[in-house]
C-alpha cells in the first residue's frame, strides 16, 4: 500500500520511498551511536516500517532492516517523484524518547535552587535520570547530586504524572564567619512526585516536589523539602 509521506509516523502503515541520494546509511539501532552495518544506492525503494523520534526503521527490497535518521529520509523521493516532507515530532514520539535533558529552578530548603539533568528511558514506563544542582543559601552554599528512578504510568498523556525514587551526595559549604566553619558531606535518599507536559515539538514542561532525608555521620539526620520546575529537551 503506498502512502503519502506525510503518512510515514504511523506505525500500522507502510511507506515506499525511494533514495535520491548517492546512498543512504542503514543503523543498527536508532542513534547515531549505532554502527552502520548496510548502505542503499540509488534509485533503490526502501519501506518505512515506524518511526522514533527523528530515526525511522525501514525494510530493503533484499529484507534488511535498519535505522535512518530523519536528515537522511527527508531527501528521499515518494513513489510519484516528489520530494518527501515528514512531521515534526509528536506526543506519541515523548513517549518512546530514550534520551532527556532538562534545566530547572526551584527551592530547595526555602533557599534558591538551580538543576541540570539527564535521562535515559528503559522505556515508555520507566527511566533513570543524573542530576546536580546549586542551593544558593544565605549562610552557606550546596551542591547536591543524585540518581533517581523514574516511573510513569501513563506515558501518553499529554500531561503524564510520575513517581521518583533516589539517592544521592549533599555537600554543603557554610559562609565564613568569625569561627571558622566546617563542611558537611552527607548521603541522602528522596521520593518524589511530579509532572510532565508536552509542549511542541521536542520540549516539555516539567514540575516536582522531592522530600529527602540527609544521613550525617552524626546521626542528625535532617528532612528538606524540594520543589523545582523548568525545562526539558528529547531525542
Amino acid at each position: 500500500m503506498l502512502l503519502a509521506a506525510a503518512s510515514v509516523q504511523a506505525t500500522e502503515e507502510y511507506a515506499l520511498l525511494q533514495v535520491a541520494e548517492p546512498f543512504i546509511e542503514l543503523h543498527t539501532g536508532p542513534g547515531v551511536g549505532y554502527p552502520v552495518f548496510h548502505v542503499v544506492d540509488r534509485d533503490d525503494f526502501i519501506e518505512v516500517l515506524k518511526r522514533k523520534t527523528d530515526w525511522f526503521k525501514v525494510r530493503t527490497p533484499d529484507g534488511k532492516r535498519g535505522w535512518v535518521a530523519r536528515a537522511q529520509l527527508e531527501k528521499t523521493l515518494t513513489p510519484d517523484g516528489e520530494n518527501t516532507h515528514l512531521q515534526e515530532p509528536a506526543l506519541g514520539d515523548f513517549s518512546q524518547r530514550r534520551w532527556e535533558f532538562g534545566l530547572l529552578g526551584g527551592v530547595f530548603n526555602n533557599a534558591p535552587q538551580i538543576s541540570l539533568y539527564a535521562g535515559y528511558a528503559f522505556n515508555a514506563n520507566l527511566s533513570a535520570e543524573l542530576s546536580g544542582s546549586q542551593v544558593l543559601g544565605d549562610y552557606s552554599s550546596s551542591y547536591l547530586f543524585n540518581v533517581n528512578l523514574l516511573s510513569q504510568p501513563f506515558p501518553r498523556w499529554r500531561v503524564s504524572p510520575f513517581f521518583s525514587l533516589g539517592g544521592g551526595y549533599l555537600s554543603t559549604q557554610p559562609r565564613t564567619t568569625l569561627v571558622p566553619p566546617e563542611d558537611s558531606n552527607d548521603l541522602t535518599a528522596h521520593v518524589g512526585l511530579g509532572l510532565r507536559t508536552w509542549l511542541s515539538r521536542r520540549f516539555v514542561l516539567r514540575a516536582e516536589f522531592n522530600r529527602y532525608i540527609t544521613f550525617s555521620s552524626d546521626d542528625n539526620n535532617k528532612e528538606f523539602k524540594e520543589w523545582k520546575a523548568g525545562f526539558a529537551f528529547f531525542f
